[in-house]
């Protein structure tokens, strides 16, 4: 039914890049937010990213500001990061998650999103 699934995720050295993909099912897509989320060993999960769900607000959290990009295809119904200059911190498991866009339109910079994908590891090598 409602299905979240990111993928991307893998082994580089410091200074590469991934993309990752968060592809969703059962969604009316265009009308959900979707946030990037991150979890490294013996921390708390933390907010990464976002966008909305025209794809014209995104809004990013500031040590990775310039460095990751989030967009949207809303006719494939996934969600992309793209993560350049990679460095060791940003090893961790990453997370999708869902939820109707808020009103005015935007994206929540908190973890209080409905539906959460499983998640794929990245790992970047000093």
């Amino acid at each position: 039914q409602l299905q979240i699934v990111e993928s991307g995720g893998g082994l580089v050295q410091s200074g590469g890049s991934l993309r990752l993909s968060c592809e969703t099912s059962g969604f009316l897509f265009d009308v959900y937010a979707v946030g990037w989320f991150r979890q490294a060993p013996g921390k708390e999960r933390e907010w990464v990213s976002c966008i909305n769900g025209g794809g014209n607000i995104t809004h990013y959290k500031e040590s990775v500001k310039g460095r990751f990009t989030v967009s949207r295809d809303n006719n494939r119904y996934t969600v992309f990061l793209q993560m350049n200059n990679l460095k060791p911190e940003d090893t961790a498991v990453y997370y999708c998650a869902v939820d109707r866009e808020p009103f005015p339109p935007g994206c929540r910079t908190d973890l209080r999103y409905r539906y959460w994908g499983q998640g794929t590891q990245v790992t970047v090598s000093s």
